[in-house]
């Protein structure tokens, strides 16, 4: 079983932006469709 998450990184110069996805599962079932999974540090 594969398991891992979605996470996107941009940069443009000196400015960068993350995202990723909100879904949390257990198998085949959604646990939650809004974690935060992308915090801001610092």
């Amino acid at each position: 079983m594969f398991r891992g998450t979605t996470i996107i990184c941009v940069r443009q110069g000196d400015r960068v932006a993350l995202a990723g996805d909100g879904q949390v599962t257990l198998g085949n079932t959604v646990m939650k469709h809004s974690a935060r999974k992308i915090r801001r540090l610092g």
